[in-house]
């Protein structure tokens, strides 16, 4: 009996291994993508063609953890300082998608001849879009943490909260009476929000001690099923009060991401969502009943077109008002055109409250999955479409294996210059930049420089990141290279890191994320170019130094207080208006002759003051300059030679 039943349970887990690790490399390499040959393999054993599987629902349950795990993970990449600067794009842009295609949809749906409950219904499902499917895609395209990415991601997240109101509505329409509707309601939204709190209050005051006392054990066995136990109780307590069981695990996520436990827990669910998300495919694909395709095709072929092609429009419209190129545009809408998950449980709800009928289910349904399985190909088709907007990768090589002792990230004119100081001195420096045209233009001039994107960790670990003495970031993008260091610290903790900073609220993110050393782009060129305006006004080359340097104390006594207080402490360091007395003090007079007085000729070591040459004779100037309030021009020789005022003639 034992044996029987071991077997009964190892047998189905062969069966599902044999057919992902057949389906999944046959499709990749093919093109076609790993999502589409998990679909396959599924569709292959499920009960629609050999029948070893009979019932897939539970199996989808079940695998609905590899999306918890998933959403996890996600969840800890983001501090909840960078969700909240995600706000305007959640609310903003995720609503105006959902509210938009809501609308169209139904409309779609009525013009088929369904009535407007169902209509509604039917396309509220289709609106939430599949979090696995679309996940996966941008994690393939290494894109999750592009600005792209990071919209797809907001849009993904007010798709999970719109389940709330969504499922309320339905109750409203449903033939169980609007008073039951009434309760549900106010359930609705009281219970989720003390969800939420509660989530939020213990990982802010809970998690740490937690994992700590978890961590005296000294045995990784309990840290995982502790990190397990987080993941799961949120996803529970959450799907417990009507939100998804996604939505509560990226929270737990969000309060871990500042944890100092965090890349332990990281790598220890790992494992879990790679099996479970493959599970959770293979399992959507086993749920598609070709009886139901081949019984109502028309209408399924009717309803699949125009869902897709009207979410589609929504979309792009969103997309473009909110500001998104024409390219971009059209990239979100082929992952977003299809149905998720999500709409399984709409559509239940909606059986059960007598809204739509069971024929209308398994409509809806297959239109759903058949969308999801289609994403992949509709993604391909519009890569290949739009490649000729796209920049060509000829003639570029990814790094591979790179071991340099310094790892520089961004070749344009920052990172040229910043080189050749290295170069000069012999130091072996690894390459890469994200700008095909630039890396070709570099070879042109005997540069080997490498494609790569210094924001996917595979790249780093290809480029020597995990060698390197110290990686200079030399990207003129602050999200990019936020998401450098992030990923630099938390992987490579051995390196030492250079950064170029836009901006100042720039430098104060870098320094507070631990770089070794940043630098203002424009920093350093524009005390340069202040202290040459104030030579020509007559200053000496000692004065204007001891300026120069009073104004950089000031500057990093300021961003000191900025890092500490915000962005508006210690404005009374700059100075805004004339002072009434010189930064540095006069010398006495007699110093002030001896440093205006001209060099003898033979000094052939000093320049002319007024022209810039190495010799006292230059081409003639005009005798006075009445543009200097600080000095006067005089011939001497063949030069003209600047004159403080104060010197006595």
């Amino acid at each position: 009996m034992a044996e029987a039943g071991l077997s009964g349970t190892v047998g189905p887990a062969v069966v599902l291994l044999a057919s992902a690790v057949v389906a999944v490399p046959l499709f990749r390499r093919l093109g076609l993508g790993s999502v589409l040959g998990y679909f396959a393999g599924g569709l292959l054993v499920g009960p629609s063609i050999l029948g070893i599987f009979t019932d897939p629902a539970t199996i989808l349950h079940i695998s609905e953890l590899g999306v918890v795990m998933f959403l996890f993970l996600i969840g800890v990449e983001m501090r909840p300082q960078k969700l909240w600067a995600m706000r305007t794009q959640i609310f903003g842009l995720g609503l105006a998608q959902v509210v938009l295609c809501i609308a169209l949809l139904t409309a779609a749906a009525m013009m088929l001849g369904f009535s407007l409950p169902v209509a509604f219904v039917a396309g509220a499902g289709f609106v939430l879009s599949s979090t696995a499917v679309i996940m996966s895609v941008l994690q393939e395209r290494g894109e999750i943490a592009s600005e792209s990415g990071q919209q797809s991601v907001s849009i993904l997240l007010l798709e999970d909260l719109m389940i709330v109101p969504l499922l309320a509505v339905v109750a409203f329409l449903g033939a169980t009476g609007v008073g039951e509707g009434e309760g549900l309601t106010l359930m609705s939204f009281v219970a989720p929000v003390a969800a939420v709190a509660f989530v939020v209050a213990a990982g802010r005051w809970l998690l740490d001690p937690f994992f700590a006392l978890l961590a005296r054990s000294r045995t990784t066995e309990v840290l995982t099923a502790g990190a397990l136990l987080v993941v799961l109780g949120s996803a529970l307590l959450m799907e417990f009060v009507g939100l998804s069981m996604a939505m509560g695990a990226f929270l737990a996520g969000v309060m871990l991401s500042g944890s100092s436990y965090r890349h332990q827990i990281e790598t220890d669910v790992e494992p879990f969502k790679g099996l479970l998300m493959g599970l959770f495919f293979l399992a959507v694909g086993m749920s598609l009943d070709l009886s139901v395709v081949a019984a109502q095709w028309p209408m399924i072929l009717a309803l699949l077109a125009l869902f897709v092609v009207v979410k589609s429009i929504g979309i792009y419209a969103v997309a473009r008002a909110f500001g998104s190129s024409n390219l971009a545009a059209l990239h979100r809408v082929s992952i977003f055109a299809q149905g998720g998950e999500f709409a399984f449980v709409l559509y239940s709800a909606a059986v059960g409250g007598g809204v739509i009928t069971g024929p209308e289910n398994a409509i809806f349904a297959t239109v759903i999955i058949l969308s999801m399985a289609l994403t992949p190909l509709i993604t391909i088709f519009a890569d290949r479409l739009l490649q000729d907007d796209q920049v060509s990768l000829d003639g570029v090589e990814e790094p591979d294996g790179l071991k340099g002792r310094v790892l520089m990230i961004g070749f344009g004119r920052f990172g040229q210059i910043a080189s050749q100081l290295l170069l000069a001195q012999a130091v072996d420096v690894s390459l890469i930049d994200n700008d095909p045209d630039r890396v070709r233009e570099a070879g042109r001039f005997g540069f080997k420089v490498f494609y790569g994107d210094g924001t996917r960790l595979d790249i780093l670990r290809q480029s020597g990141a995990g060698t390197a003495d110290i990686i200079m970031l030399c990207v003129d993008k602050p999200a990019e290279a936020d998401r450098m260091v992030e990923l630099i610290r938390e992987n490579f903790p051995n390196a030492r890191i250079l950064a170029r900073s836009f901006d100042r609220g720039h430098s104060i993110r870098l320094r507070q994320a631990g770089v070794d050393f940043e630098l203002r782009e424009t920093l350093e060129s524009a005390i340069v170019f202040g202290g040459a305006g104030l030579k020509m006004l007559g200053m000496t080359s000692m004065d204007v130094e001891e300026v120069t340097a009073d104004i950089r104390q000031r500057d990093e006594d300021r961003l000191l207080a900025q890092a500490q207080g915000g962005i508006m402490v210690g404005n009374d360091t700059m100075l805004v208006e004339p002072r009434p007395e010189p930064l540095v003090q006069p010398r006495k007079r007699k110093q002030r002759e001896t440093e205006a007085s001209p060099p003898p000729p033979d000094a052939q070591d000093r320049r002319c003051p007024l022209c810039g040459s190495k010799r006292w004779t230059c081409a003639g100037s005009p005798a006075t300059d009445t543009r200097s309030p600080v000095a006067t021009v005089e011939p001497r020789g063949n030069c003209t030679v600047i004159m403080p005022i104060s010197v006595s003639r």
